[in-house]
């Protein structure tokens, strides 16, 4: 049985990747802050029957970020795939943070994900196999959500020069970029975003892509 790791696995998309992922007979293992969070989630894998561990840790937390996936690691073996789906969603127009909460921002939006890569990557190249997944979002950069659009533009950076040092180890480093406001019942419904996710973990690597844009199409109603 492989395993999978969820860091942000809260309602909405971190939940629906956790239960795509159990559907096809993965360990899961789920990493949040708050243990109810973790717990609601948790309870929609019932049905699928296969191991949850449930870990609680901040993602800006380095030290309790690099202890969980140990823990993961230990529960379930070497992960097949990690899936960072943490973020600090907010508005914020320029010049409404101060410094140190564009710098929190940050830590969670971008250097979680570094914390996270840099545990497990070497570990993967080593095996020559797994996936690192993000999700990303602001395609385009929005002056309502300054730190978010920093934080997203960042995480491309990452991916791309994450896939250049992993990639030609069997690595597959990739994002999923989600253009819109993540709800039930829409086109932008977390089960049908999850399915990239999938997706992307199981390309063969001669066709792997790098990001997947969830958009849209231009004219549809909603």
């Amino acid at each position: 049985m492989g395993s999978a790791v969820v860091i942000g696995a809260g309602a909405g998309i971190g939940a629906a990747v956790a239960r795509r992922f159990a559907r096809e007979g993965l360990a899961v293992t789920l990493v949040a802050r708050a243990q109810d969070t973790l717990e609601a989630v948790a309870g929609t894998l019932s049905p699928s029957g296969v191991p949850v561990t449930c870990l609680r840790a901040d993602s800006a937390d380095e030290p309790a970020l690099r202890a969980a996936l140990d823990t993961a690691a230990e529960r379930h073996g070497l992960p097949d795939v990690v899936v960072y789906n943490a973020a600090v969603v907010r508005p914020d127009g320029p010049g409404e943070l101060t410094a140190r909460e564009h710098l929190d921002a940050w830590a969670v939006n971008v250097v979680g994900a570094h914390t996270a890569a840099a545990h497990v990557l070497p570990a993967m190249a080593r095996r020559r196999a797994g996936s690192f997944i993000v999700t990303g979002g602001m395609p385009e950069p929005k002056a309502d959500y300054v730190s978010l659009s920093l934080g997203k533009a960042g995480v491309r950076t990452l991916v791309s020069v994450l896939d250049e040092r992993f990639g030609a180890a069997g690595v597959h480093v990739a994002s999923v970029t989600v253009d819109g406001p993540v709800a039930a019942g829409t086109f932008f419904d977390p089960d049908l975003i999850a399915e990239h996710y999938w997706r992307l973990h199981t390309q063969p690597e001669g066709a792997w892509e790098r990001e997947v844009l969830h958009r849209e199409p231009s004219g549809s109603s909603r």
